[in-house]
């Protein structure tokens, strides 16, 4: 049964393979030309949300899914079937209404392919049980709630890392209800516990792992500190060594969005939604280009067979085939 006390669902879909073109590609250096074709272009797939984001790709299906927050819910779309519920409500299960975006945001797969989400609302990270309900992973760290689990990455040994910020709560961070008085990066381990790994970042956001999972890198959407950083990953799981990866604050105020979700390719190229798009940028930090969608953009993933760029942009899901590939789930 539909949760009618969010937004109602009246997005469009197009179910054909000659879909819109959006935005633009800004080649920043010739090392783009390899990862972006000169004819690839920027595909809206579908419209009409309130705000999309965390986009995940299900293999077993060929499908994708993605979070509608302001309306609670998680929707799916398939090539030439175009989009429809999967999943509502997603993140705040509780009578009436909770602020303005109380829905899932990021989402993952674990090792058995189950459903993984930060629940804006119910202040958690969940599983969607195979054949059954949902089952709460972690709420709480020193027996205080989080503030809204906002996006999360699997380490390849089972290990689950996410952050916090406030964005979900209905006063954000001036919310009576905050019982954290920081915003934190933690790791969720395949022993049950929740480990603070660091409160040194304002909002953060989205994250990832290189390839070799040395590094993990963290996105902060603070428009006074629009950057990425970039920790040495202990061989204990905790991080360290924290350093600016790339600063995109001089942006804020000419381009709309912040430094938000991310993902690399295979090759350890970041693909990273900011002010303006989608950043791109080799391991070293050099902007190679920009993806310009001309909205706020906050999440992307992988999908298809790895070489396809879905894009979450405000209103749209978006779409841009490229020459390289990003891991699956």
């Amino acid at each position: 049964m539909l949760d009618t006390s969010h937004p109602s669902l009246n997005f469009w879909t197009i179910d054909t393979r000659n879909y819109p073109r959006i935005g633009n590609i800004h080649r920043h250096h010739p090392a783009l030309d390899r990862l972006i074709p000169h004819n690839a272009a920027i595909e809206v797939l579908a419209g009409g949300f309130y705000w999309t984001e965390g986009p995940i790709w299900v293999r077993d299906g060929e499908y994708l899914l993605f979070s509608d927050i302001p309306r609670n819910a998680t929707l799916r779309w398939k090539e030439g079937e175009g989009v429809s519920i999967f999943l509502q409500p997603s993140g705040y299960t509780g009578p009436g209404n909770y602020g303005k975006e109380p829905g899932a945001n990021g989402m993952t797969l674990d090792a058995r392919g189950q459903l993984v989400c930060c629940e804006h609302g119910d202040r958690r990270l969940s599983v969607l049980t195979q054949g059954g309900g949902k089952r709460t992973l972690t709420d709480s760290y020193q027996g205080r709630r989080f503030n809204s689990p906002n996006d999360c990455v699997y380490k390849s040994n089972g290990d689950l890392y996410f952050t916090d910020p406030a964005y979900g709560l209905p006063e954000q961070f001036e919310d009576p209800r905050r019982e954290l008085d920081f915003c934190g990066v933690y790791r969720y381990g395949r022993d049950g516990v929740t480990t603070l790994l660091t409160a040194e970042l304002s909002r953060p956001n989205g994250l990832a792992f290189s390839p070799d999972e040395r590094i993990l890198y963290v996105s902060n959407s603070d428009p006074e500190r629009a950057v990425w950083m970039q920790y040495s990953v202990q061989p204990n799981g905790t991080i360290a060594d924290g350093r600016v990866f790339y600063d995109a604050t001089p942006n804020v105020s000419a381009l709309p969005g912040l430094p938000d979700g991310f993902k690399l390719d295979i090759e350890g190229n970041i693909f990273a939604t900011g002010p303006g798009g989608v950043y791109v940028f080799n391991p070293s930090g050099e902007l190679l280009g920009r993806l310009e969608t001309g909205e706020a953009t906050s999440n992307c993933a992988w999908g298809d067979d790895g070489s396809s760029l879905f894009i979450c942009s405000d209103m749209y899901l978006l779409r841009i085939r490229t020459s390289t590939r990003g891991q699956l789930c």
